[in-house]
């Protein structure tokens, strides 16, 4: 399983100027993660705010406390015009998407390849 080491918590990895990806783990590092996320991202002025890809390999489960933090930086992406990928996400995790509708809400693919890939042609559009 990829994803940091039980009880490391992965920081927040700076892919590119305009790319962070987070490999995200099980609790209780989710939370932090997550939280050290939206932090570094509300430092930033609007402008310097990155997209984001959130790798959910290494989770298995999201509570109400984790959804509501994914929603929290999804918000401040947005604010930014900025844009959120999620990748690699199980079964256990799609099913909570599913019935939360949550899956209409975010944006999934199947891995970090893809996302940082769908970033960078999302990037080019704009430009």
């Amino acid at each position: 399983m990829s994803g940091a080491p039980s009880g490391v918590r992965a920081m927040p990895t700076d892919w590119s100027d305009n790319i962070v990806i987070c490999d995200l783990a099980d609790e209780p590092e989710l939370s932090e993660e997550l939280s050290d996320l939206y932090n570094k991202l509300k430092e930033r002025p609007t402008d310097k705010v990155p997209n984001v890809v959130l790798n959910l390999a290494g989770v298995s489960y999201l509570n109400s406390s984790n959804i509501a933090q994914i929603l929290r930086i999804r918000r401040r992406l947005i604010e930014s015009s900025r844009s959120m990928k999620l990748c690699s996400v199980a079964d256990g995790v799609w099913s909570i998407m599913l019935l939360t509708g949550l899956d209409k809400v975010f944006e999934f693919v199947a891995d970090k390849s893809t996302a940082i890939a769908a970033l960078q042609i999302q990037g080019a559009k704009k430009k």
